[in-house]
């Protein structure tokens, strides 16, 4: 009910898996100054992270933000055509030569990859020695489940035993804590199956920013000023690693 009465009246009836439905969730996150100060904060993150050296940096899933305007060389892609993004790319096969990439950077997007080992072995091969996957994604404690369960359609399955699900649709294909699967609970797996590609950083942090901000599926529920009100009550340490929304998730590719 409570979500039903704050939904983002521009988001009812679509169809979550149409390529307008991203153009207008972009819209949506340059409308709303508390949200677009959260992605901000997190495009500053990754760029905070990337390697330095050569190499193109590849953004995918990028239809719904704008990490293209903080880093104006990055390659933009999609699963499908998006106004303002460069390329179509599929994370699961990627059209570059090997030891090519920088890095390969996302948020919120890992977790809709249908199976992230193909994304890993693509990335794997892609990505040049220090070269980096980071990215911005849902972390698993009881609050983020619960925050999920309650205001997201997502799926939630901390105890999945596979790093794939069935493939349904870009954004309505998902397991919301699998960034965590990955790089905590299987790590030893990660390890054996992608010995190049090493976990650098997990830290979790945002318990009540991205909330406060009604994401993109809600009306505003906070004014732009508050941003950093917010942003400090966020830090306090206890409550950024118990109550972790999400997490910066750092993987570097070494020569083994």
């Amino acid at each position: 009910m409570l979500t039903r009465l704050l939904a983002h009246p521009a988001t009812k009836g679509l169809d979550l898996d149409a390529p307008e439905t991203t153009t207008l969730r972009r819209d949506i996150v340059l409308s709303k100054p508390f949200l677009r100060a959260v992605y901000e904060e997190w495009y500053q993150l990754i760029i905070d992270r990337l390697p330095e050296g050569g190499g193109d940096v590849l953004e995918i899933g990028a239809g719904s933000g704008f990490f293209g305007d903080f880093f104006p060389d990055a390659i933009t892609s999609d699963v499908f055509p998006v106004d303002g993004v460069d390329r179509v790319i599929d994370a699961r096969e990627l059209p570059f030569a090997d030891s090519s990439l920088r890095a390969i950077v996302m948020t919120n997007t890992l977790h809709h990859i249908p199976d992230v080992g193909r994304f890993l072995a693509e990335a794997e091969r892609c990505l040049r020695p220090s070269g980096r996957i980071i990215a911005i994604e849902p972390w698993n404690t009881r609050w983020s489940q619960l925050v999920h369960e309650r205001f997201h359609t997502e799926p939630w399955r901390p105890d999945a035993e596979d790093w794939s699900f069935p493939e349904s649709g870009p954004l309505s294909g998902a397991n919301a804590p699998l960034a965590w699967i990955v790089t905590v609970r299987d790590r030893d797996r990660l390890a054996g199956d992608f010995p190049d590609l090493i976990v650098v950083e997990t830290t979790p942090f945002m318990p009540f920013r991205y909330l406060a901000s009604g994401g993109v599926s809600l009306r505003s529920l906070q004014p732009g000023w508050m941003y950093g009100a917010w942003k400090r009550l966020d830090e306090l340490g206890p409550l950024r690693r118990r109550f972790a929304v999400f997490a910066v998730v750092v993987l570097e590719r070494v020569d083994t």
